[in-house]
């Protein structure tokens, strides 16, 4: 055995002999171990090695598909933290979130209407559903339409008559200042100054903006601001949410003597309660709004450059605004004792904009709300 083993094995081997601790002790190869080993060493050398998991071949086969696997491996960590990201950002995706659309409002399933481009031509259909403070659009047209803001969409602006296609843009921002915030921003509809709706009209009209500041301040029969803004007093009445939605249009074309003729016609629907706390009760006021606005040619009209002028406005209140003379809407709700109708009102469908506007007359009785 000693021809096999170093002088230091030897050494050890005896040593734990001695002490009772050389069943470690390195063992011979048998005779067969011997034989394999002295074969492969000969293949080896003649470059016959068999192929193996330990051969140069497998080995790059091998690195190639642990390459391939950690590739597909990052490829499916990067979709799922895309999809953790998306949902994060939007966690209304996830089926049944309690926040989203179809937990705050019922109606959102419905597909929201497009812009609208024309004039219609009949009344919209019937909603189902009913009011309540969950889902204040239930039962009303406006279920399907746009909210806020974005419900006030200007068309392309496009060159007109002396006007370039900035200076035209530049009005129709004007224009969608001025309705944005004077129906539909939160201050305003709690009695708050529409500061930026009255700084897009031109100073220069003869009395505009004295009248509509004194109608603000100093509301009656002959100075109302609810003709142009829309407002509820908040010891009354609050609107749901401050939630608005509007469907409309604005048009532009060239008027008279070069003027930039705008008109914007949008009907603002008002889901309201009452302002007591714990109040469950909703109803809608609604309003119809057609302001034709004007940008005067400067080399014919002394005019303030990029300041629009109000050549009419029109308006026709369904539940609220009719008859008013405190300068707030009131709208009556389902509980609240009813008169007679006034038997020289007209009928009025708050939803139908097919047709022409009354002009804020005669109170009408509303068919639905």
């Amino acid at each position: 055995m000693s021809e096999h083993l170093s002088d230091e094995e030897l050494a050890r081997f005896l040593r734990e002999s001695a002490e009772g601790t050389a069943a470690g002790a390195p063992k011979e190869p048998t005779a067969r171990a011997r034989m394999v080993t002295a074969r492969l060493r000969e293949q080896e050398a003649r470059g016959e090695l068999p192929q193996g998991w330990r051969t140069p071949t497998d080995l790059g086969r091998y690195r190639r598909r642990a390459a391939r696997h950690r590739r597909v491996k990052a490829a499916l960590a990067g979709v799922v933290v895309l999809g953790l990201a998306v949902l994060a950002l939007n966690p209304s995706l996830l089926p049944g979130y309690p926040w989203g659309d179809q937990g705050t409002d019922a109606t959102a399933t419905a597909r929201r209407l497009p812009a609208e481009t024309a004039a219609p031509t009949a009344a919209p259909g019937a909603a189902p559903g009913a009011a309540t403070l969950e889902d204040p659009f239930a039962g009303s047209p406006a279920a399907r339409w746009q909210e806020g803001a974005q419900s006030i969409v200007m068309p392309p602006a496009e060159a007109t008559g002396v006007f370039s296609r900035q200076q035209v843009g530049r009005a129709l921002e004007g224009t969608r200042t001025l309705l944005v915030d004077a129906n539909i921003a939160p201050a305003t509809l709690r009695g708050a100054a529409p500061k930026a709706a009255l700084g897009v009209l031109d100073p220069l009209q003869p009395k505009l903006l004295e009248d509509l500041r004194r109608s603000l301040s100093d509301p009656g029969e002959d100075d109302n601001p609810l003709l142009v803004f829309s407002r509820f007093d908040p010891d009354e009445s609050r609107v749901v949410g401050d939630r608005v939605r509007a469907r409309g249009r604005t048009t532009l074309e060239e008027g008279e003597r070069g003027a930039l003729s705008i008109t914007a016609d949008y009907t603002f629907v008002y889901p309201v309660t009452r302002a007591d706390e714990g109040s469950t009760e909703v109803t809608r006021a609604v309003v119809r709004r057609v302001l034709k606005l004007e940008m005067p040619d400067p080399d014919r009209i002394v005019a303030t450059p990029g300041k629009l002028m109000v050549e009419r406005y029109d308006s026709e209140w369904s539940n609220g605004g009719c008859g008013a003379a405190d300068g707030w809407a009131h709208p009556e709700f389902p509980s609240d004792p009813h008169e007679a109708a006034p038997s020289d009102g007209a009928t009025v469908d708050p939803y139908d904009r097919s047709g022409a506007v009354g002009g804020g007359g005669e109170c009408g009785v509303f068919s639905r709300i």
